[in-house]
């Protein structure tokens, strides 16, 4: 497990565009599927990373607090699994019916998303407001595995909150860390490691 932190893409950056298949429902998904929403969040995850597994809970509320709320989310993996059967769209769709997730996860297998969102690490966070500029990246909240600090989503709520109501969240955000993407043979980004 290689503790990796975000990138910090640039804000304002546009959100990349994508199509990737729905895990669950095996239907394409793109960025214009969103369109029309104030918000976006595109989250980067896998099934097997600690990091992940400790805010997973949370990643389920998520879903559900802003169910009505005009925040549209969408989760995307992009390890290798091959290497990491665990994070396989079989394996995926198992953990979205186990925790209830009311939002598409979705398999990048190509890995291309990823790296266009400059994606690093597991779980990764990219937040865009209604014109799908980015306006937060980073942290859920301050807790690890092992730090005995609640997991909140603090830090991602304040932010979504902001955004909901019209404002731009505050600029200084901490990056999220977690354990790297796991890159294919040949395709890690030059702006990793």
């Amino acid at each position: 497990m290689a503790r990796t932190a975000s990138t910090m893409m640039e804000l304002e950056t546009l959100a990349p565009a994508f199509v990737l298949p729905d895990v669950s429902t095996g239907q394409l998904v793109t960025l214009a599927s969103f369109a029309g929403q104030p918000a976006l969040l595109v989250m980067f995850i896998c099934r097997h990373c600690p990091f992940v597994k400790h805010i997973q809970g949370e990643l389920a509320r998520l879903g559900k607090d802003y169910a009505d709320s005009g925040l549209a989310i969408v989760a995307i993996s992009a390890n290798d699994a091959v290497k990491y059967p665990a994070d396989s769209p079989e394996s995926l769709k198992e953990m979205v019916d186990e925790l209830g997730f009311s939002f598409p996860v979705l398999y990048d297998e190509s890995q291309q998303t990823a790296m266009a969102y400059q994606a690093a690490c597991t779980p990764d966070f990219f937040l865009f407001d209604a014109a799908r500029r980015l306006v937060y990246r980073g942290q859920l909240d301050d807790s690890r595995p092992g730090n005995d600090l609640p997991v909140t989503g603090k830090d991602l709520r304040i932010a979504i909150d902001a955004v909901l109501g019209g404002k731009a969240p505050a600029i200084d955000q901490k990056p999220s860390i977690g354990c790297n993407i796991k890159w294919k043979e040949g395709n890690t980004p030059p702006y990793y490691g």
